[in-house]
Formats: structure tokens, C-alpha cells, sequence
């Protein structure tokens, strides 16, 4: 086979040339830009805080044999105790539980406090403080719709996984396992699969402004919508989670319809209000 070479036309030309090729392919490889540079240090200082989870249930067969299942979730290192924050789903049902650190290091957990209204829970490890790294608790009252934000988890049992996206929304709501709404939610497109559920959502600063929890998808797996309970709504939990092991909130024990004033006039009273359709028990012990 036969190349043929057409030399440039001028010394300037094979100059220019040989120009572009240098900035083209420039020694040592491509050089990052400053997002990317951002990214790798938010994945860098972040990442050593984020856990996998390995939950394991005890089901029973046809004639009541026990059928263990596993499942996996993402949590959060919040301090050098040893707490790490992730979902109540991720949790519930579990007869044993199993936290692999970014090191590789294994150790079980046991359950501190949940609260299964705002799908938090605290568990905890036994590891030496030298292991246990934190990352910063952001301010989720600042966001806005754009900011780009990036997560770190476990989606599919797919340890130390990053990826990124923008805040999509604010104020969502969504229903949690216990029937109760979850409001204020974050919803991002960033790529969120089963196994992100209770690890960190970060702004670029690298501070937690979130912790992942659902997904809405039709297939199962991310189609650019998800959600994250905001980290302020964490800040207040977490600590009632380990000190009380349950969370304590206003209950009125009521279920009531708003009233406006036309329909008042024919119920016959004077103004709006709420009417109240049913009344309920006192939960036990606030949980």
C-alpha cells in the first residue's frame, strides 16, 4: 500500500500545524477543566464518609424454613463515635447489618433510633476514630433550582460511585413507608439507583445538602428523577435519633377537612375552618 504525502506549501504552514497538533494532544494527556478538577476534589474529601450498608432479613418459606435476603443501601459518617445516618427503608426488617468503610474495612452495625416518617435512621459501628471520616453539614434553606450538585453511594452494590447532575426542583413532597408526607424534598436529576438510598446528595463545596432516598422510575432504575430528604430536616432528627432513639414531633391525633366560608354557611356556621372528621389515640411513647 502506497501513502502519499503532500508537503505544506510553507514554513508558516507547517508551523500552524504543528501548533494545533501540540495543543491538540498536549504531553501527559488531556488537561482537566475546573469543573472536572472540582468534581475529582469533592469525590476525594467526601468519599472516605460514605458507607455501604448490607442489610439482611429473615423471611419464612411454605414450611416456615427461614429464607435470609440481603439487601444494600449508602450511609453517612456524622461523627467519629461511629453514627452514620441513612434511610429507614434501607434498614427496616433487618435481623443483621453489615457497614463496609471506603477502606475496604468491614464492621457490623446495630440500630441506634429511626424514624420511619421522614425515612431517617441512625446506626451505629465500633471502628477506631482514625477510620470514621465526616464530612460537612451544608445549609439546604439556600438552595436554588440549577445548582449543580453531585452523589456518592452504592447503586446496584456498586461501591465509591459518584455522579452529578442539578438541583431540579425544591419543595417537593413525597409519601413516606408509614403513609406520612415528607415536604421541603429535593429533587435532582443527578443518576440515583437502588443502593444510593441513604448516602450524601453534595453541593460543589462538597458539604452534604441532602441524603438520597427515592427515585421515581417506571423501569426501576434512574430516569432523571430523585429525591432527597434537605439536610436541615436531617440536622434536626439525627440528634433526637441518638439521644431518644425515636423522633418527637407535634402529633394533633385528628383527621379534618378544610372548610372555606360557603361551605361553612351550609353547614350552618359562621365562618371557615376545619372540620373534624375523625380522632385518634395517642401514639405509644411518641414513635
Amino acid at each position: 500500500m502506497k501513502i502519499s504525502y503532500k508537503p505544506p506549501r510553507s514554513m508558516a504552514t507547517a508551523l500552524a500545524l504543528a501548533l494545533v497538533f501540540i495543543v491538540a494532544r498536549p504531553p501527559g494527556g488531556w488537561a482537566l477543566s475546573n469543573d472536572e478538577e472540582a468534581n475529582i476534589r469533592v469525590y476525594e474529601e467526601a468519599g472516605p464518609a460514605v458507607v455501604n450498608i448490607v442489610s439482611t432479613a429473615v423471611s419464612y418459606d411454605f414450611f416456615y424454613n427461614p429464607v435470609p435476603s440481603t439487601g444494600t443501601g449508602s450511609g453517612i459518617i456524622v461523627d467519629t463515635e461511629g453514627y452514620i445516618v441513612t434511610n429507614y427503608h434501607v434498614v427496616e426488617g433487618a435481623k443483621r447489618l453489615d457497614v463496609t468503610l471506603f477502606d475496604g474495612g468491614k464492621y457490623k452495625a446495630e440500630v441506634v433510633g429511626t424514624d420511619p416518617g421522614d425515612d431517617l435512621a441512625v446506626i451505629k459501628i465500633k471502628a477506631p476514630r482514625n477510620k470514621l471520616r465526616t464530612i460537612p453539614l451544608g445549609d439546604s434553606s439556600t438552595l436554588k433550582v440549577g445548582q449543580k450538585v453531585l452523589a456518592i453511594g452504592n447503586p446496584f452494590g456498586l461501591e465509591k460511585t459518584l455522579t452529578a447532575g442539578i438541583i431540579s426542583s425544591l419543595g417537593r413532597t413525597i409519601k413516606a413507608a408509614n403513609g406520612r408526607l415528607i415536604r421541603g424534598i429535593i429533587q435532582t436529576d443527578a443518576a440515583i439507583n437502588p443502593g444510593n438510598s441513604g448516602g450524601p446528595l453534595l453541593n460543589s463545596e462538597g458539604s452534604v445538602i441532602g441524603v438520597n432516598t427515592a427515585i421515581f422510575s417506571p423501569v426501576g432504575g434512574s430516569v432523571g428523577i430523585s429525591f432527597s430528604i434537605p439536610v436541615n430536616t436531617v440536622k434536626k432528627v439525627v440528634r433526637q435519633l441518638i439521644e431518644k432513639g425515636y423522633a418527637q414531633r407535634p402529633w394533633l391525633g385528628i383527621t379534618g377537612q378544610n372548610i372555606d366560608a360557603d361551605d361553612a354557611r351550609l353547614l350552618g356556621f359562621s365562618t371557615g375552618g376545619v372540620l373534624i372528621a375523625d380522632v385518634f389515640r395517642r401514639p405509644h411513647s411518641g414513635r
